[in-house]
């Protein structure tokens, strides 16, 4: 079986890497995806379409044509591994996985334990919360070879 994986969230760390490591380790047959992790080509994303009175109206507009990205590829994901990271609050992430369960595309998170409480809902939502990227990984497994 062969599976599509959107990992969305917190860009700043090497997970997303890891996780690719992992899966190709383990033979796994996954094609993964990511939104744009260039965080300033991302605030920029709309800056072609010109400019804007105030930072709300460019964020606005960049949003937007992120979204374009983002929203196709969530839409043609098997799965999505939603990383919430310890320095920033990613709301975009929380975004992707409310987006997730309104689609009914499975989702699991990865987060500390430190932040289990104000990520309950989103957690919630998820089947599954993950520790590390090996437990991802572990799922991957599981989902494609059970």
């Amino acid at each position: 079986m062969s599976f599509n994986v959107y990992l969305s969230g917190e860009i700043h760390t090497a997970w997303r890497d890891e996780i690719k490591r992992g899966a190709e380790a383990a033979g796994l047959d996954v094609m993964f995806t990511a939104p744009v992790t260039n965080h300033p080509a991302s605030d920029a994303a709309g800056d072609h379409l010109g400019e804007t009175p105030s930072q709300f109206w460019r964020d606005h507009q960049s949003a937007k044509v992120n979204a374009i990205r983002t929203r196709t590829l969530i839409e043609n994901s098997d799965m999505v591994v939603v990383r919430f990271g310890d320095k920033y609050k990613q709301w975009n992430a929380a975004f992707d996985a409310g987006y997730c369960a309104a689609l009914g595309t499975p989702y699991i998170t990865l987060h500390d334990e430190d932040i289990v409480h104000p990520l309950k809902e989103v957690d919630a939502a998820a089947q599954a919360w993950c520790q590390t990227t090996d437990q991802v990984v572990e799922i991957l497994r599981y989902v494609l070879n059970a």
